[in-house]
């Protein structure tokens, strides 16, 4: 008996395999609704882990036209094999780039509950969260910004990664412990 869960999962792969195939057989503009069905998922990705909204935009239209330059290319699911580009995207930025500072330039949620102290307060933890972020190999980075910032089961996380749950949850404990010491003396009570 197919699960309830299952048959929405399958829903999407099977969506997805008829708009490669539309692409593929000369229909252009079908290759847009893959775009608006993955741009914001993978765009908070690029963002958790470049820290930058518009290097995130940048990677995420080069990962579109990389996609879609391969697309006969995709074995398997296309929404694990477009993150996997994105993913890589990401990393061969982090790679490329010297950066002393790294944080958010826009606050897409400012409170109008806070006073200003609060508002001072918030801002330099975020920045000091984001800083230890960066510090973090991009592995480390990668599974905690899919597990506690997209909210990613360790499973689908494997799925997309193709890795194992197992080293996963490890790579996600060893970034929290990273983060933990690096914040840990300055927010110590």
């Amino acid at each position: 008996m197919i699960s309830p869960e299952s048959a929405v999962e399958q829903v999407p792969v099977d969506t997805d395999q008829e708009t490669i195939s539309q692409v593929l057989a000369g229909d252009r503009n079908a290759f847009s609704l893959l775009i608006r069905k993955y741009s914001d998922p993978l765009y908070r990705h690029a963002l958790g882990m470049t820290g930058s909204p518009d290097v995130a935009e940048d990677i995420l239209q080069t990962s579109f036209i990389k996609a879609y330059n391969h697309l006969g290319e995709v074995r398997g699911r296309f929404d694990a094999w477009l993150f996997r580009i994105v993913a890589n995207g990401c990393k061969d930025w982090l790679k490329n780039i010297r950066r002393t500072h790294v944080s958010y330039e826009e606050d897409d949620q400012p409170s109008g509950y806070a006073g200003p102290d609060e508002e001072l307060d918030r801002s330099e933890l975020r920045d000091d969260l984001d800083r230890a972020l960066a510090r973090l190999a991009p592995s480390l980075r990668e599974a905690f910004i899919m597990k506690h910032v997209e909210g990613r089961s360790y499973e689908e996380m494997a799925d997309v990664l193709g890795t194992t749950v197992g080293a996963l949850k490890m790579r996600v404990h060893r970034a929290r412990e990273a983060l933990q010491s690096m914040l840990e003396e300055k927010y110590a009570c």
